[in-house]
């Protein structure tokens, strides 16, 4: 059996087994590195408190002439993340866990 079908059984054999959120396994013993998700980088703060998560709004920067003043005030204000949201950002931008 050559090496690489060994690994690649190893592999599937460990990740068929457990089904969790996190993972448990060493990287080397996974055979590859999780990355967080780029996007949410770029777009989600975390404030002090690391539970909680801000963002600004979308359509504020450009086109803004059609645009009544409310609106552009509204969307100049920060969004903040949902109980829900904030659950699945710390799955996203901390994939090993946050300890």
């Amino acid at each position: 059996m050559f090496l690489g079908q060994l690994l690649s059984c190893t592999r599937t054999c460990v990740t068929s087994q457990t089904s969790r959120f996190f993972s448990t396994t060493s990287t080397m013993e996974a055979g590859y590195k999780m990355k967080s998700h780029s996007g949410a980088k770029k777009r989600w703060r975390s404030l002090a408190s690391g539970s909680d998560f801000k963002r600004g709004k979308a359509n504020h920067s450009h086109l803004n002439v059609s645009k009544n003043a409310g609106r552009i005030n509204r969307l100049g204000a920060t969004a903040y993340a949902t109980d829900t949201q904030a659950v699945k950002l710390k799955k996203r931008l901390l994939p090993y866990g946050s300890s």
